[in-house]
């Protein structure tokens, strides 16, 4: 297993929330993690709103620097390229969605040797919403991005408002993306209070930590 991981998605995959959660889980399993946030092309959900909670579990979070912090500019910190190279930290990286925000791995390719690219998807987001949709995105971010993705994540959800038929829903449409892609499902992302739900993949419990912004 690779040392890192880059979470990618469409506007809407709930990447960050899955990095977040994912950077937690690593810190409360006792590993060195750093959180690097390259999300510069949404300005509702970022990484960054969190950093307090994050460094309360010992996580390095690794922001744009002093006035750049909120900018919408294409800005690595330095301290990225640190963190992926060093065999003692666990590097997550919060990549931006778009064809725009994901070209920051481009910069990064030469260090990533040892990180795993997760694409997540939502099929209840109108970019990702079908098989063929999915498909289309997923080779228009790889292209962009100039690395290959190692796995695929599913994590359909409404909200509050998610079934586990909605979750099964999507885990079917992914199921077939991962068939026509040969890129394989990493785990089926579940909100806290459908933890005990039937998934066809491995089963990642979230807590919400990114508030809606309305």
């Amino acid at each position: 297993m690779k040392k890192n991981m880059a979470f990618v998605g469409m506007f809407g995959s709930g990447k960050t929330e899955i990095a977040i959660n994912m950077a937690i889980k690593l810190a409360k399993e006792g590993k060195n993690v750093a959180l690097a946030d390259l999300d510069y092309v949404s300005p509702y959900f970022r990484s960054r709103e969190k950093k307090p909670l994050m460094e309360e579990f010992g996580i390095k979070v690794i922001v744009p620097p002093g006035k750049y912090v909120w900018a919408d500019t294409p800005i690595i910190p330095p301290e990225t390229f640190g963190i992926l190279s060093n065999k003692k930290i666990t590097a997550i990286l919060d990549v931006g969605g778009e064809e725009d925000g994901i070209a920051v791995l481009g910069y990064l390719k030469a260090f990533m040797k040892n990180t795993a690219v997760y694409f997540v998807i939502n099929t209840k987001r109108p970019f990702t919403d079908t098989v063929e949709n999915i498909i289309k995105y997923y080779e228009k971010l790889r292209n962009r991005a100039k690395v290959d993705f190692d796995y695929i994540v599913s994590n359909t959800n409404l909200g509050s408002e998610t079934t586990e038929e909605i979750i099964k829903e999507g885990e079917e449409i992914v199921e077939e993306v991962s068939k026509r892609t040969g890129v394989p499902v990493a785990f089926t992302a579940v909100p806290s209070f459908l933890k005990d739900c039937d998934c066809k993949f491995e089963k990642f419990v979230l807590e919400r930590y990114m508030e809606l912004p309305w």
